[in-house]
């Protein structure tokens, strides 16, 4: 991370700074967003320009992971994480120029937890049973009581945007620093600053520093390179290591850290899944996926794929995820004789180098993962060389996202899938649609009536438990409960944690690059851009 004295950071906010509001800040996205709809959101395109264009009751610091108030200027969780009630800032507007008031935060909550709509919003507070409650007190105060606690529940409203209840413009009226000006699909969004934004900085003056923000769609990394290099684009937000290679510490490229994202391997364990029953009962043997994550080595990963910028994995929670991963896990070790003594204890027996079954089947499967990722490709490739030490064939199937898409949640015609799975929020609630054995989203076996496991089981136990409170400190043993039984248990070979790898123009000031999405225009508001001819440094 860039740094420099406190006395040259202050002359840079009493002068430099000062003298450089305005500007227009260019980044890309990868695609068009889906929606501009801010309550619609489900990907990352819709997301940023949520996030630049929208205004939330309270926001994650995405240095310090601390939430911070916003629209609201205080709140309190009460009854035992069933009630939550803001006090709201005075004064504050919509881009159109109308008041906020708690009238427009009770529109929000009623549109996100009406099951008819299930809007995506609402995901994590719509009780699956009982009529939340949503109440204005008075014009700066509104309450929201759910049926039943809700872990972490203050920290949900940081990815709630507050819409009017009244402007004609609906939805376009917006409280974030920016606003939507123009929209070219397939080029461009521009978006201008929000004349009635209601943040200011240190001294007084009313931000966002920026003009405006161009966001290009630009579905070719190479090209966005290029336009970076030529100080065309300001922001990288997703770098492969191949690039920040070429691209260099010196010319902008900034390693954040460990992310919360994860790359793994999971086994097909659905009962209706048209593979063969033998090869089932190898998915479901926790001696055979123990034994299969034992002999993959970790640090090649880290190494090979990632050129050193990631972290060997123990499990669902990365390094970065304080306080919740239980430092007291650890990845496992390679050790391919100790897998090959589990795989002989649990009946496997290896002839001619061929690993065979009780029955004698040889030990052969295909793992599919996404075309067009070079990092997965690369990953396949050492897991076939690992898994070939314990004499089984891996065959490495590629697929467009769409067709893996539908064999792993709809047809199941896939034996073992690689895969990543990206950290939104800090809280292990951003992973409960996961781990819930009835969940769609639970990749190895989705739509379980009952679970089908004692541990399934426990972990549902587990995983609602920590969720009924708000209470960090009574939640933390279900969680480490949690990661102990899915170290022991292994449903998922967690690989690694990659870093965030982005690049930031030294024109920018202010940019601080986070390992939490949105990585680096989390504090857009607070960005300025020099004048071309001057490197400007972030804050310590």
């Amino acid at each position: 991370m860039r740094c420099f004295s406190p006395f040259l950071y202050a002359a840079l906010l009493a002068g430099q700074a000062l003298a450089q509001t305005g500007g227009e800040l260019h980044f890309a996205l990868s695609d068009d967003p889906k929606t501009l709809d801010p309550l619609q959101v489900t990907e990352e395109p819709s997301d940023a320009i949520r996030y630049l264009t929208s205004g939330m009751l309270v926001r994650i610091d995405r240095k310090t992971f601390e939430l911070k108030p916003e629209l609201a200027e205080s709140w309190t969780v009460s009854e035992g994480g069933r009630r939550i009630s803001f006090t709201l800032r005075s004064g504050v507007r919509f881009s159109d120029g109308s008041r906020l008031d708690a009238e427009d935060v009770a529109y929000t909550l009623r549109r996100i937890l009406d099951p008819k709509t299930q809007v995506p919003a609402g995901d994590q507070l719509r009780p699956e049973k009982g009529a939340p409650v949503v109440a204005v007190l008075n014009p700066r105060e509104v309450s929201l009581l759910l049926p039943n606690p809700v872990g972490g529940l203050e920290a949900l409203f940081d990815a709630i945007p507050i819409l009017s209840s009244r402007s004609p413009l609906q939805e376009k009226a917006g409280l974030g620093p920016f606003v939507l000006s123009e929209y070219k699909r397939g080029a461009f969004l521009l978006l201008k600053r929000n004349p009635n934004y209601w943040k200011k900085d240190e001294g007084g003056r009313q931000l966002p520093y920026l003009d405006a923000v161009r966001i290009e769609i630009q579905q070719n990394r190479e090209i966005e390179m290029v336009r970076f290099r030529r100080g065309e684009l300001h922001l990288m937000s997703a770098l492969d290591v191949d690039s920040f290679d070429q691209l260099g510490t010196s010319h902008g490229a900034i390693d954040a850290g460990p992310t919360f994202d994860s790359e793994m391997v999971w086994f097909n364990q659905v009962s209706t899944s048209p593979i063969p029953a033998y090869k089932k009962k190898w998915f479901q043997s926790a001696a055979f996926r123990l034994a299969l994550s034992e002999a993959v080595q970790r640090e090649d990963i880290v190494k090979l794929v990632y050129h050193g910028r990631a972290t060997p994995a123990a499990g669902p929670f990365s390094p970065s995820a304080r306080p919740w991963v239980d430092t007291r896990l650890k990845p496992p070790a390679f050790d391919p004789d100790g897998a090959s003594r589990r795989l002989a204890a649990a009946g496997f027996r290896k002839e001619s180098g061929v690993l065979k079954d009780s029955a004698g089947n040889p030990v052969e499967f295909s793992l599919i993962t996404n075309s067009g990722n070079r990092n997965r490709a690369r990953m396949a490739s050492l897991l076939q060389q690992d898994f070939q030490r314990l004499g089984i064939k891996l065959n490495i199937v590629m697929l467009d996202m769409p067709s893996l898409i539908e064999r792993i949640s709809r047809g199941f015609q896939y034996e073992a899938c690689l895969l990543g799975l990206t950290g939104t929020h800090l809280d292990p609630n951003d992973q409960l649609n996961m781990w819930l054995s009835s969940s769609s989203d639970h990749v190895w076996n989705p739509h379980q009536s009952t679970p089908e496991t004692s541990w399934e089981a426990e972990i549902d136990r587990l995983m609602r438990e920590q969720s009924s409170t708000s209470d960090t400190k009574k939640r933390k043993p279900f969680i480490d409960r949690f990661q102990a039984i899915v170290h022991d248990q292994a449903p998922i070979i967690y690989l690694v944690h990659p870093d965030a790898l982005v690049a930031v123009s030294s024109r920018l000031g202010n940019a601080a690059p986070s390992v939490l999405r949105p990585r680096l225009f989390w504090n857009v508001e607070q960005i300025y851009l020099s004048d071309g001819n001057t490197a400007v440094r972030n804050k310590p």
